[in-house]
């Protein structure tokens, strides 16, 4: 997996990424594993984490969190009652329809909490990669128990992930051959955010602020309060000099106030895309300018031909289905799926 620098400001950054049209990058807090990152996780797999922009610390609690929800202080009775405590499997994580997947090395943490004995693990593809229905995606082999005790924790984030990632290569197809790029927002689930804004990188799309305090979004509500858009804008460029700011925008005439007071990032709510057009024409390039509102995959080409740079999705990260894949156990030791195929790619080992 390959490491890219996610050096632009956080509202306009954008990278290159890893697998097949990922769009993901590394902060710089993580871009090395190192010194003062101490992480339960093996430290391959943390590296690999880092590597990919995630903090394996973060990754850590969020398996532990999921696996300790999932057992409520007990144990997984179903499996215990039906499973050797000595017996091993191989369990293939496959998908079961076409998509684009994005927190494989997630599943990998959730399984290292709860195999208690060393575990290998068999990369077929990477996260940012498109993938076919049958496809393997990540073979474990271990104790059967820690396999499906650790299954659907481990489903949960994989599934949820790769929708997002999924979802969002479509947008970024549709918009293949423009400038323009498909954006996340702060719509994301509690306690999921970078997980969720990693997978939006892994379907070829780039993030919108991480926090409230990394960027400014000067909207509608603030512009009521300051009693204005141009002196919202002013106030926060004077209390915070350094900060980026973006400002949204509603009209031609709002546009040309923040241009006027030196905006560098504005937000077109809910314009059509010839009003768009306009406004466009009318920056000539003074400012970067997103599309929000009205938005459609059958109108998102028309939105990126007017020459917008981002396009805000918001259903991305909040209204995205999963992507169907499952887990399907074999005998340790053929080596073998069902169908008598050989696996094929990356093999790892891991231990708790």
């Amino acid at each position: 997996m390959s490491t890219h620098d996610l050096s632009s400001l956080p509202l306009t950054g954008e990278s290159e990424g890893c697998g097949d049209g990922c769009a993901c990058g590394t902060d710089a807090e993580f871009a090395e594993y190192g010194e003062g990152m101490e992480s339960g996780l093996d430290p391959a797999l943390a590296e690999l984490l880092a590597d990919a922009g995630l903090d394996p610390l973060e990754v850590e609690d969020i398996a532990n969190l999921a696996i300790d929800e999932d057992l409520a202080g007990g144990v997984d009775v179903t499996t215990v009652a039906t499973i050797p405590e000595d017996a091993t499997a191989t369990g293939d994580f496959t998908a079961r329809e076409a998509g684009t997947v994005a927190g494989l090395r997630v599943a990998e943490a959730v399984l290292s909490i709860v195999c208690t004995d060393e575990f290998e693990v068999e990369r077929h593809v990477d996260d940012g990669d498109r993938v076919q229905a049958g496809q393997k995606l990540l073979s474990v082999t271990s104790r059967t128990r820690d396999l499906l005790t650790a299954e659907r924790s481990a489903l949960n984030l994989l599934c949820r992930l790769s929708g997002i990632a999924t979802a969002t290569r479509a947008w970024a197809d549709a918009l293949d051959g423009t400038k323009a790029k498909v954006r996340d927002t702060r719509k994301t689930t509690a306690g999921l955010r970078s997980l969720e804004k990693f997978a939006v990188r892994c379907g070829g799309g780039v993030n919108h602020r991480m926090s409230l305090s990394d960027a400014a979004l000067v909207k509608d509500n603030h512009v009521v309060a300051a009693g204005g858009v141009a002196q919202a804008f002013a106030a926060v460029r004077e209390t915070f000099p350094d900060v980026p700011i973006e400002v949204e925008v509603d009209t031609l005439h709002q546009l040309r106030e923040v241009l006027d007071a030196g905006a560098d990032l504005i937000l077109l709510d809910n314009f059509t895309p010839l009003e768009t057009e306009e406004a466009v024409a009318l920056v000539a390039g003074r400012a970067l300018l997103e599309s929000s509102g009205r938005l459609t995959l059958d109108n998102a080409r028309a939105y990126a031909e007017t020459g917008v740079d981002y396009l805000a999705v918001g259903a991305l990260t909040h209204s995205s289905p999963i992507l169907d894949i499952g887990l399907d156990l074999r005998p340790a030791d053929t080596g073998q799926d069902a169908r008598g195929t050989e696996g094929a790619g990356d093999t790892a080992e891991g231990a708790r």
